[in-house]
């Protein structure tokens, strides 16, 4: 039992799958605000050109 301990111990598995939850925790929160900037900055464009269009004279 105590060399079970000894080996859990010593053993860093767990400690590298924590590392790439995080890393991958924080590539998924950056690329939802990226969608959102994107999104939100699409949209206002869309908006502008499409106001732009309709006071436009022939």
């Amino acid at each position: 039992m105590i060399k079970f301990f000894k080996n859990f111990r010593k053993d860093e598995d767990g400690a590298v799958t924590v590392d790439w939850v995080v890393l991958t925790a924080a590539v998924v929160a950056l690329a939802a605000v990226a969608y959102g900037q994107i999104s939100t900055g699409t949209s206002t464009a869309a908006g502008n050109v499409s106001s732009k269009m309709a006071t436009a004279t022939k």
